[in-house]
């Protein structure tokens, strides 16, 4: 097995802080919408550099996505930026008619996803994100692993034209991917070859996977790991090329298994090659008030819920 280093850990939210900065070093077009969240969101070093270029619209998201919309007609690259959950359920609405349905070139970053936002509790935890995003005809969906690859995808959705939605998180996490590993948006990354079974992972949980593959491989099974940082549009080929190899798959989310990746894989198997599938992820439940360990454990999102599943897939062979 392919054996990766955790750089140093690293929130990726502070991964989106750095490809904008860098961007606002290179694309005069890029300019910055945030809703009263300035450090959680990490871009600061932005605002410093940009000022002109930066808006602060307060606890008023709604109009934020508006905003958006109408910096796109003058030729400007807008990210708006506050929670995950004020990104989306909030602001459903405005994202749909303004942005997705109007095809603008919106790219909508949402922080502190999934249940590791922690403390804050269900009100703040929105599980259903994905979900929400991936039905807007039109609009792409990344969920990026760790610092580096957050950063890559910021600076690629800058050049992608179309709505973007940018999931990140607020924990520090494995920092792994290197810089020899290409971002490419839509094309899925295999971290680890394998002949067994095929473990297709996001966002945090893709560190998770890495972890459960090194176990599963000490007991003679072989995982495939696969890093689906792009949900929509999924990286059909890949995924059907794998489980043509290996005949089962489990699909690593932190997110409700109603509407995340692991439902996209499931409507891509179902339609190409019918494949055992077990999900690790939320089952159609709301999140609660801890620590991002403690719940991760709780709602088995970790290497040990992944490696049951895989045995337990397996045996459905």
């Amino acid at each position: 097995m392919k054996k990766y280093t955790d750089q140093g850990k690293a929130d990726t939210r502070s991964g989106f802080g750095a490809g904008l900065a860098e961007l606002g070093r290179t694309n005069p077009e890029v300019v910055v919408l945030c809703a009263d969240l300035i450090g959680s969101l990490k871009i600061q070093e932005f605002i410093d550099e940009n000022p002109e270029r930066f808006f602060q619209i307060g606890v008023a998201e709604a109009n934020m996505m508006g905003i958006a919309a109408g910096l796109t007609i003058g030729g400007k690259i807008p990210f708006t930026g506050t929670f995950a959950n004020f990104s989306t359920g909030r602001v459903y609405d405005q994202i749909r008619q303004s942005i997705a349905y109007s095809g603008k070139n919106v790219k909508i970053c949402a922080s502190h996803a999934g249940i590791t936002l922690g403390e804050d509790g269900a009100t703040h935890q929105i599980l259903e994100d994905i979900g929400l995003m991936k039905m807007l005809p039109g609009m792409t969906v990344i969920n990026p692993c760790d610092f580096n690859q957050t950063k890559a995808a910021t600076i690629a959705i800058a050049d992608y034209q179309g709505p973007v939605y940018l999931r990140f998180g607020r924990p520090k996490v494995a920092n792994f991917i290197t810089d020899n590993i290409p971002f490419e948006i839509g094309k899925g990354i295999v971290l680890n070859p394998g002949t067994d079974i095929t473990i297709a992972a996001t966002g945090h949980l893709v560190w998770e996977a890495l972890q459960a593959a090194e176990v599963l491989e000490s007991e003679g099974i072989y995982a495939e790991v696969i890093n689906i940082h792009t949900i929509k549009p999924l990286d059909t080929e890949l995924l059907v090329s794998s489980v043509q190899k290996t005949g089962c798959i489990v699909s690593a989310e932190e997110h409700n298994y109603l509407g995340g990746l692991g439902e996209s894989i499931s409507a891509i198997l179902a339609m190409e090659i019918p494949t055992p599938q077990e999900f690790v992820a939320t089952k159609d439940t709301f999140g609660e008030s801890g620590t991002p360990a403690q719940l991760m454990e709780k709602y088995s999102l970790n290497k040990n819920a992944i490696i049951i599943a895989c045995k337990k897939v397996i045996d459905r062979k």
